[in-house]
């Protein structure tokens, strides 16, 4: 299994040192690394970082594109072109360097493009400018994955790309292999939708570049530790990465702010095992057989079987 979790979680107290963090995720068993760029990779030419990476028997997953100071009126779909062009060039350096260093994926979350008042934006336009523009990045680096990550608002009140609906939407019309989407399970509660639901679509078009595992309670990014507030959501989901063979890494989009960042990981990683654990004692066959039955009865009785079986 291809695990990562959040660096920002482990800086505050790491004296901010990308060596000291990458220790701590050899010790809890770790794997995979996602870098925030440009902000986390500062400092690291990809020599360094492959350097510092191998010391630690961690292996790039990819890196995840941050926008900020320019671009709180948009990115890419921003209507001031030169500051859009700017933000299209700093996914081409992602790219660049992500390759560099050894990764393969690409995950653009736009923060900002979006709108927070009516007759504030022109939809049509900025829906053309982000399809051009993510064509342009596909087509720069065919041999990398450019996944689109989603999340229905904040920091802006509506988000352009919103939404399981929209993003389909948009990667049928961007028209490259090479994009596809990245899940996070507290963006889908936030939009009130069912993460399984995503993961069994996309995961079926094999458009599934990412997953941001945590939970949360459907009104705020929480980044609750795994299983916490939606056990059952959280097998379902699990279960049709499962079935759609999904090989890619599973990112611990959690924020520990009170807890021990290392201690919450290692529940992460212990819980994400433990319903693996349970999929598995009942197999994926007879999971099947129950939705084929498409009983709420019967899919009761399985929830009841997960939770009286301890594989454990």
């Amino acid at each position: 299994m291809k695990l990562a979790t959040r660096i920002n979680s482990f800086l505050p107290t790491s004296d901010n040192d990308l060596s000291k963090v990458f220790n701590k995720f050899k010790k809890l068993g770790l794997n995979y690394v996602d870098l925030n760029y440009p902000e986390q990779v500062v400092g690291y030419s990809a020599d360094k970082m492959k350097t510092l990476l191998n010391k630690n028997d961690l292996e790039l997953n990819g890196v995840a594109l941050r926008f900020k100071e320019d671009y709180i009126s948009g990115e890419i779909g921003n209507s001031d072109q030169a500051i859009a062009t700017q933000a299209l060039q700093l996914c081409k350096d992602a790219a660049d360097y992500c390759r560099a260093v050894g990764g393969h994926t690409i995950t653009v979350w736009l923060a900002h493009d979006g709108f927070d008042y009516n007759f504030q934006i022109d939809y049509t336009a900025v829906w053309k400018q982000l399809v051009k523009s993510f064509q342009i990045m596909a087509d720069y680096a065919p041999d990398l994955k450019f996944s689109i990550e989603y999340k229905p608002f904040q920091p802006r009140a509506y988000a352009f790309i919103d939404s399981m609906g929209i993003t389909g939407m948009m990667v049928s019309e961007i028209n490259r292999k090479n994009v596809g989407v990245t899940l996070d399970y507290c963006h889908m509660l936030m939009k009130h939708e069912n993460p399984a639901m995503a993961a069994d679509i996309f995961g079926g078009r094999k458009q599934l570049f990412g997953i941001h595992l945590n939970d949360g309670y459907g009104l705020n990014d929480d980044g609750l530790m795994i299983g916490t507030a939606s056990p059952f959501k959280t097998l379902e989901f699990l279960y049709y990465l499962r079935k759609h063979n999904y090989e890619g890494m599973i990112y611990f989009d959690t924020f520990p702010v009170i807890e021990n960042a290392s201690d919450e990981c290692e529940q992460n990683i212990k819980m994400i095992k433990y319903l693996e654990s349970l999929i598995d004692h009942v197999g994926l066959g007879e999971i099947q057989q129950v939705i084929d039955q498409k009983d709420a009865i019967e899919a009761h009785k399985l929830l009841m079987r997960f939770l009286n079986n301890n594989p454990i």
